[in-house]
């Protein structure tokens, strides 16, 4: 089954549903107001990908600094297409601001694009997010939390909860008021009662 309604209606749906949990949920949706998520459904898989690879363990803004330098030697189109990220020198890629890992993480994602491997938007609006997990973290430095993004962001699923991301755990932590946050897999567990709306639940959490 999918599910990809981030819609202003299924938001507030959610929002209902998970301040009706208990009053720690209810507490801070109050605070925080309605869900503002936004998602970018006019990219490509392929794009999401690489954008998400730019953003792994860095701070939001090196992150966009190091994309703002990657899309300034493409001047003539919004995003390189994969033939021409593995068509640009090492040299050149460096000089953005990725790491020798990245790199080649993201020449990977371009070739994985090239031959396939990665669908364009079509196919992947067709696949479930478990078969597109399964699919993608089989590609080099792609992890479960990437693809995850990919569905979040770029596919609009509304059922997703990145388990494995610090700041949504450290959230539920202090939704809670614990000592310590929960690893994934007890949040895993918890999270199982917030479904089918985990992706509302995600971005509150990240709100905390």
């Amino acid at each position: 089954m999918i599910l990809a309604d981030l819609s202003p209606e299924a938001f507030s749906e959610a929002t209902d549903y998970l301040a009706s949990l208990d009053p720690d949920w209810a507490r801070h949706i109050a605070a925080t107001g309605p869900c503002l998520h936004q998602a970018t459904p006019e990219r490509e898989p392929y794009e999401a990908l690489v954008r998400a690879i730019a953003y792994q363990q860095l701070h939001a803004r090196a992150a966009e600094a190091i994309l703002a330098r990657l899309l300034a030697l493409f001047p003539d189109v919004a995003f390189p297409e994969p033939s021409q990220l593995l068509a640009t020198t090492p040299e050149a890629m460096r000089a953005c601001g990725f790491s020798a890992s990245k790199l080649a993480t993201i020449h990977g994602i371009a070739q994985a694009r090239m031959d396939g491997v990665i669908p364009d938007r079509q196919e992947a609006l067709s696949l479930t997010d478990d078969a597109l997990i399964e699919r993608l973290v089989a590609l080099r430095g792609v992890g479960r939390w990437t693809v995850e993004m990919l569905l979040i962001y770029c596919l609009e699923r509304s059922d997703i909860l990145p388990v494995d991301d610090f700041g949504v755990r450290e959230g539920y932590r202090r939704l809670k008021g614990w000592d310590k946050a929960p690893t994934p897999a007890q949040l895993r567990s918890l999270g199982g009662a917030w479904s089918p709306y985990r992706t509302v639940a995600a971005w509150y959490l990240w709100r905390a």
